[in-house]
């Protein structure tokens, strides 16, 4: 088995799209003192991401970096990194991040993306997951958070937890629930990384158990 890190304080950046609400749920928890992180900064593709703001408001720095300026995503990504690596990042979050990554942050991150998904993968990968979920006619969904591979949500499973869907729900019910709990499981996630408990046997997360009980 190949452990993910050793145990320390993880550098942190989160890279999102959209309102933010996975990134504040992790600054909470570091203000708590349950998540051991320096979240470094928030980077967005979009310039009206409410994230970017809620960063701003907390006093963490962030940028915006559109793609289209870029011939190319490896030329995005090649900026991305150089952001990345003046503010010393270990470990790469990605919050509502609504990009498929590349293999410029995959060679340079291997093993330390994490991304959230509102599904209980391997079932409903990418966009508009609920909806899936729904139009199936699955009696439960959830989250899932996974280390990013070179696939759609198809990296190793960290941590999971799964919701009711009632009959009566519709997308934004479903979200919502789901949304409760990825709050909860992602940072939860990165500790057992800053705990140094995340090996992996093949694809397989095994969690090893917390030293001193």
């Amino acid at each position: 088995m190949i452990r993910v890190r050793e145990a320390g304080r993880i550098s942190l950046a989160v890279l999102a799209s959209g309102r933010g609400s996975n990134f504040d749920a992790l600054c909470q928890a570091v203000e708590r003192g349950q998540l051991d992180a320096d979240i470094k900064l928030l980077l967005s593709d979009r310039r009206d991401a409410p994230a970017l703001e809620k960063a701003a408001r907390r006093g963490i720095e962030s940028f915006f970096l559109s793609p289209a300026d870029f011939t190319s995503r490896d030329n995005y990504e090649v900026c991305l990194l150089q952001k990345l690596r003046e503010h010393g990042v270990e470990i790469i979050a990605l919050a509502g991040y609504m990009r498929l990554v590349g293999k410029v942050l995959l060679q340079e991150y291997k093993g330390k993306i994490i991304n959230i998904h509102p599904a209980l993968l391997p079932s409903f990968p990418g966009l508009n997951a609920q909806s899936q979920a729904l139009n199936y006619g699955v009696r439960f969904s959830g989250c899932t958070v996974h280390i990013v591979d070179e696939g759609m949500d198809t990296g190793p499973i960290l941590m999971q937890a799964v919701v009711p869907v009632y009959q009566d729900d519709d997308e934004d019910s479903l979200a919502a629930r789901i949304l409760v709990e990825e709050h909860q499981i992602y940072w939860r996630s990165l500790q057992l990384l800053a705990e140094g408990r995340v090996f992996l046997d093949g694809r397989r997360v095994v969690i090893a158990d917390k030293q001193g009980g």
